[in-house]
This record gives structure tokens, sequence and C-alpha cells, in this order.
């Protein structure tokens, strides 16, 4: 493999110079957030970006969504990065110039600081080519709706990894200083699952509950025997959490709803564990209804694999950030997160490796994602950027040579 050291430094100083650029992105995305399958006002600022460096794109589906090529003679082989672009239902409840414009939305979850470090990155990789070897380029995905977990296979659909060897993306991280990166070859999030649950029974007045068949009786057992039987099910030796997040039933306070709905999520690290989650929700939902006499619905929303990064290319990238981190600062992640992550999808197609990115600040509290305070502390975004560039030549490189 020949000597990286030379294009790292060119990229570096590319990259180096343009952070106010960099910032400025992330701030002006952090003003104007916009949910999930919404994303077109975003869309379009990013689509402008890249007119003013003369790149051409492509729109993901309904305009939502950016994928670019850097045009490369004799190149087919490509490198992708992915951000996300997408933000969370909440109230910004930071008092920051950048804070959120948008009544309940804001960029709680780091997307934001995603997008502004793919662009930075992707604008010094178009600068310096040759980092990549001959038959090589890259290709830049700004995905939509990654926090309702569609928007991976919405951009694989319009041909997003056609071509691509390899892909990378980095993931803020509170718990994190800026000045270190995450990493964890294998498994590094969770197989997420949502899951809906309807009971109907027979609604009626309060004062006569023995003319009805009572659903949130029945809600409640669910639940209680839910959160109680399932962690004697399983195997404690594998991580499994299964939480209800939603109860809706009744608006009145004397009247017997005629239904109730839960929804709650499944995770754990691997999809046998989940289907055995299923399998014992749906006995208890079952034997729950049967002794109350309500009628049962169970269905999943949506299904998420874990996040497995490629454990070549995890070298690759703890080889690439070291040289701006440092030995200290290049963090192995003992444990996988329980969150989920729709960039599992890309994964499922070709090798790829998602790093944690440190955000945080010491001494200060730790704001963590989906907090209504979420913020990162932007001196890691240089840090990212840089890692991001590095990460795609040395990955490049190193699938070359196996070739």
């Amino acid at each position: 493999m020949p000597d990286l050291n030379a294009h790292y430094n060119r990229l570096d100083d590319l990259i180096l110079r343009d952070v106010s650029a960099v910032r400025k992105m992330r701030r002006y995305l952090h003003a104007h957030p916009e949910p999930s399958g919404e994303e077109t006002r975003t869309t379009a600022y990013i689509a402008d970006q890249l007119e003013g460096l003369g790149l051409e794109y492509r729109m993901g589906p309904e305009g939502r969504g950016v994928i670019v090529d850097f045009p490369r003679d004799g190149a087919d082989r490509i490198i992708a990065i992915r951000a996300d672009i997408d933000a969370l239902r909440l109230q910004d409840e930071k008092t920051v110039s950048y804070r959120s414009r948008e009544s309940n939305l804001m960029h709680a979850c780091g997307h934001d600081a995603h997008t502004a470090m793919a662009f930075g990155a992707m604008k010094a990789l178009a600068q310096v080519p040759e980092a990549l070897p001959p038959g090589f380029t890259w290709r830049c995905i700004f995905q939509p709706a990654e926090e309702s977990a569609t928007g991976a296979r919405e951009m694989i659909a319009c041909d997003a990894l056609r071509g691509v060897e390899g892909i990378i993306a980095l993931h803020v991280d509170p718990a994190l200083h800026a000045g270190q990166i995450g990493y964890r070859p294998g498994t590094l999030t969770a197989c997420c699952e949502e899951f809906d649950i309807l009971i109907e029974g027979r609604g009626g007045h309060g004062a006569r509950p023995h003319t009805t068949i009572d659903p949130i009786m029945a809600a409640t057992q669910i639940v209680q025997s839910v959160y109680a039987m399932l962690p004697r099910s399983a195997d404690a030796r594998d991580p499994l959490v299964v939480s209800f997040g939603v109860i809706q039933g009744g608006i009145n306070p004397n009247v017997v709803p005629e239904s109730v709905q839960l929804r709650g999520t499944i995770r754990s690290t691997d999809f046998d564990h989940s289907k055995d989650a299923k399998r014992r929700i749906r006995e208890i939902v079952d034997g729950v209804s049967q002794s109350c006499q309500v009628r049962s619905h169970f269905s999943i929303a949506y299904s998420l694999p874990p996040v497995k990064n490629d454990p070549a290319f995890t070298q690759c990238c703890q080889e690439a950030v070291r040289g701006i981190v440092g030995e200290e600062g290049a963090v192995y992640i003992d444990k996988p997160s329980m969150g989920g992550e729709d960039f599992s999808w890309y994964l499922h197609d070709v090798p790829g490796v998602m790093l944690r990115l440190g955000v945080g600040t010491p001494l200060k509290p730790v704001r963590h994602l989906h907090s209504t305070c979420f913020d990162i502390n932007e001196s890691a975004l240089p840090i990212g950027t840089r890692s991001l560039a590095r990460c795609a030549c040395r990955i490049a490189h190193y699938v070359a040579d196996s070739s």
C-alpha cells in the first residue's frame, strides 16, 4: 500500500481551511430542521450548495435526499459516505443563536453535524481525487428519514449502492469528548422492531363496568405481564430490551372506551433473540385477551437489523483516525448500543463501518441524544470531517489491494 500521509496532509489542509464553512452549514441546518419524510427544504439547500461547487447530483425519492457522484476517468468502483438529514419532533430549549426556528422541531440527534461534515469531506476529496487509487471514486449520500427507519431503503431503491464497494458513516456521541472517536468491529447497534397491539372490547358507562368489556384492564395486564415475564423468558446473557412508549385509549374519565392501542419496541443484538421475544409477547397478548374476553391484534410496524461493522474496514478506520486523535483518542466501544440505526440496511448489501464521534465537553453535563437541550462541542466538526475523508481514502486503498 502506498504511503497515504501525503494525501492525508493535503486533505487535512483543505478541511482545516474550511472549518468556518462546515460550522456555518451545521448551524444553518440546526436552525432550519425538517422531520422525517418532509426534508424538501433541507434537500434544496444541499442541492444549492452543490451547484455552487459545480458538482452534479441526483435527488432521492419525492425530492428528499441527494446522491452525489464524483466523475473520475476510468473509475467505476465507489466508496460511499453517508449522512442523514432529518430532525426530530422536539422543542429546542437551548438559548443559542442557531436555536431551531421551527416549533417542536430540532436536530436532537446530530444529523445537522453529520451532513455538514460529510459535505466538508466531499469538498476536500473533490480537490484531491488522486487520494483514492486508480479505478476508484467516491459517492456522498445525503439520506432522509433515518429517524423513521425508512430513508436508507428508499435511497437504496434509488440505486444509492450501485457500484459501491464500501460505505462509511459517523454518528455523534455526547458520551465521548471532542477529540475522541469510538470504534467497534462487529455489532455496533441493536436490532430494533416496533410493534402495535390493538385491544378491542365493549365500551360503556364507568358506573356500570359489568355491562362492558374493559380494554384498559386488558392493556394494563399486558404491559405488566410483558415487563414481568420477558426478563424471565430470555437468556440473561443476551441483551434484550422491550419498552412500551404509547398507551392510547379513551377521552372521558367516566367512559370505558371501545379500544386501546399499545405501541412499543423490541431491541436486541440478534434477530433470533428478537424473534423469541415477539413469540412470547404474542403468547402473553393471546392469554390476557382470552381471560379478559377482548379481541386483540398484534403487528410489527417495522424491523431494523443491527449495524454490523466490517472488521477489516474498522481496522482501516482505526489506523486512519489515530493520525488525527492519537492513540489515546481512539476509543474501543466495549458494548453495542441498544439504539437502532438504519445505516444497517446499507451494510446488509455492502461492507462498511460506522464510527462514533465524540462531541461532549469535559466537566460539562452530558446532553444525551434526543434531549431537548442537545448540542455539540463544535470543535469536533473538523475532527469528524477529516476522519471521513481519511477513512474513505484508506478503505479505497484497502479494497484495491485486496482485489
